[in-house]
């Protein structure tokens, strides 16, 4: 399965429209399109359809930008490393009980996108993909702790080249209502390919061995599929 050509519309080498977007944003031109026709048509005094069609624009680009889907690729050494799924805000690091696929002690790094984030999700390493789960839900703020095991939710566990055990979870949120899951059981993971999408806000949480070195603290910007999350250690444990 090759997860690498995932979007459309080509608007310059390292931008792309994403796939999730494409019919979203075309269905949105059409109705705007129309509701300003009429109103510069029919609606007097000419500020009315003027304030209507700004209304518009903003409103088109918002979403517009929502779905940009960046072109980019890894440049750093990869082995044990753990690269960051989204582009948001670190809010949580911390020690946890991950029991649904590393079924064990984990550390706990989660990233949270604004409406305003790009909403593609990469892999976090390369591996193999072992385990994938979507969990139905509430849709409290992603922010809340108990978002990661109450709000509608996707599980993806890969087990990379050393044996690592690293679990992917993307959570929905308030605005979030759709999760879409690429990964596949079986797949390979590579850092540069996306393992999937959220649409409009969230986070995404990653689960890791607990003797993992943490690259990034609270509270910082990070780029998926560019920043560094975590060295993994060496060697798997038993």
């Amino acid at each position: 399965m090759n997860l690498r050509h995932f979007g459309s519309t080509r608007l310059y080498p390292d931008m792309k429209i994403h796939r999730e977007g494409t019919n979203i944003l075309l269905i949105l031109f059409a109705m705007l399109a129309m509701l300003n026709l009429a109103a510069w048509l029919v609606l007097r005094p000419v500020e009315i359809p003027i304030a209507l069609s700004v209304i518009s624009a903003v409103t088109y680009g918002f979403v517009f930008n929502f779905f940009r889907c960046p072109r980019r690729h890894y440049q750093g050494a990869r082995q044990d490393m753990v690269i960051s799924s989204v582009d948001g805000r670190v809010v949580v690091i911390e020690h946890t009980y991950e029991d649904e696929y590393i079924k064990g002690k984990a550390i706990q790094v989660s990233v949270f996108m604004s409406p305003l984030n790009v909403h593609a999700n990469w892999f976090p390493a390369d591996g193999t993909v072992e385990y994938v789960r979507h969990h139905k839900g509430r849709f409290l703020s992603a922010y809340l702790p108990k978002a990661s095991t109450q709000n509608e939710r996707s599980t993806i566990g890969i087990r990379t080249p050393n044996g690592q055990k690293i679990t992917v979870r993307q959570v929905a949120g308030a605005m979030a209502r759709r999760i879409v899951t690429y990964a596949q059981e079986g797949d390979h993971a590579d850092i540069d390919d996306h393992l999937g999408f959220i649409k409009f806000g969230s986070r995404v949480d990653i689960y890791l061995p607990v003797d993992s070195k943490i690259l990034v603290e609270l509270g910082q910007v990070t780029r998926g599929g560019l920043t560094p999350l975590a060295e993994l250690p060496q060697h798997a444990q038993a």
